[in-house]
């Protein structure tokens, strides 16, 4: 079993994830709204990565003999002034997740817990792949601008991303 610092914290990192997962969900909405449904299925599938992220930890917490806590999860924003700031905002909040699983590996690592410290690389490591998609996105949408046929042209390519398979509880 992990100590209680340790404990609490993968509480709150659960918490976070499923709140990205709530996001991403809220962001599917919106791109579905404004009829990109590309932009809606990219975001859906990552609203399902995020839920498998949150169930990783659970799944750890569980096969380690800790205690789960569910927490509330606050209601995300809903509307975004374009599509090039509804993904600016992704990889704001992608960044600000990097940020927390960075603290979460230091914690493992201060607490002497290595196989949370361990458990928590393969976060860090997905992490820098979660901000260099969106920030490819972001990219691409501020060379096209306002240009309806790019917004366009991206809506398709966002449409081929693949589901995310369930990765095992401890790696």
């Amino acid at each position: 079993m992990v100590n209680e610092k340790i404990q609490k914290a993968l509480n709150d990192q659960i918490q976070a994830e499923l709140h990205s997962s709530y996001l991403y969900l809220s962001m599917c909405a919106y791109f579905e709204s404004l009829s990109l449904e590309g932009c809606g299925h990219w975001m859906k599938i990552q609203a399902q990565e995020e839920l498998m992220h949150g169930l990783k930890i659970y799944d750890y917490m569980i096969l380690s003999g800790s205690r789960v806590l569910l927490q509330p999860v606050e209601g995300p924003a809903t509307t975004w002034d374009t599509p090039l700031a509804a993904f600016e905002a992704a990889l704001k909040h992608e960044q600000y997740m990097t940020k927390r699983c960075n603290e979460l590996a230091s914690l493992a690592i201060a607490e002497k817990d290595h196989a949370t410290n361990n458990m928590m690389q393969w976060f860090v490591t997905e992490q820098v792949e979660e901000e260099a998609n969106v920030e490819s996105i972001v990219s691409k949408l501020k060379l096209m601008g306002k240009d309806g046929p790019g917004l366009y042209m991206m809506d398709r390519e966002l449409a081929s991303r693949a589901a995310p398979t369930v990765a095992p509880a401890a790696e």
